[in-house]
């Protein structure tokens, strides 16, 4: 997270050099696929000051609030702050060099706009989703996750239920949500296996739930401890527990 931190921020301040006006019409975006005529319409030697100080400003204050996000809070709150801050940045900048942006120009600014708040939408609506914590539902028949990567366990499909006090050593995401400790769905270890991981919270205890086929579910509740919850499976289904 803190490198994700600190290239975004440089690349952000060295946007801000690196359009000039003498290169903006080969590298500055919508501006460099209009005609000549169309360009006439853009006051670019106003707009490109406004264009440095804003990546400027951009790129010095994700790095520091960043990075006070990342030790004062936690890495969850950073990854928020990675996600939505950039967007809001951009739809405000959008929304002000409307002025400098005359004619066809100005309309294709607007539908930059529009793009970036549905955009904002899509992303928050996406935190939202794997921030809400996946329960478990235990019943005389089965396990339930409910939630985004969810799935049934029948009483066949259990090899065995257990309490460990750490997780495998996670190399990359394969399929899913992650953010801090918070992580939803298939993930691959350090030994190369393949696990699905339903993590609510940073947590202490993690229930693993092995099939019969072999594949590894990690679990930890947010609202319940975890060892009432394995007490719990316990009561159920006694002869898949391993102590």
């Amino acid at each position: 997270m803190l490198y994700t931190i600190l290239g975004v921020g440089l690349l952000f301040i060295t946007m801000a050099f690196l359009v000039t006006e003498n290169n903006s019409k080969y590298l500055l975006s919508g501006y460099n696929s209009m005609s000549e005529a169309e360009r006439t319409k853009v006051d670019i030697k106003s707009y490109l000051p406004y264009f440095k100080k804003f990546h400027l400003f951009l790129g010095i204050s994700f790095i520091v609030i960043g990075l006070l996000l990342h030790y004062a809070v936690g890495e969850s709150a950073s990854g928020i702050f990675i996600g939505v801050y950039p967007i809001l940045a951009y739809i405000y900048f959008m929304r002000e060099s409307n002025k400098y942006w005359k004619g066809t120009s100005n309309k294709w600014n607007k539908i930059g706009l529009y793009v970036l708040v549905g955009t904002l939408i899509l992303v928050i609506g996406l935190l939202a989703m794997g921030f809400k914590e996946n329960p478990v539902i235990i019943s005389a028949n089965n396990i339930q996750f409910k939630g985004s990567y969810g799935e049934t366990l029948s009483a066949s499909d259990i090899e065995s239920v257990t309490l460990v006090d750490h997780l495998p050593k996670i190399i990359s995401k394969t399929n899913g949500f992650a953010l801090g400790s918070i992580r939803k769905g298939y993930f691959k270890t350090k030994e190369g296996e393949n696990v699905k991981l339903i993590l609510n919270s940073e947590s202490k205890a993690y229930l693993l739930f092995t099939k019969t086929n072999g594949d590894k579910i990690y679990f930890s509740p947010k609202e319940k401890p975890t060892d009432e919850i394995y007490k719990e499976i316990k009561n159920v289904f006694p002869k898949d527990i391993e102590k």
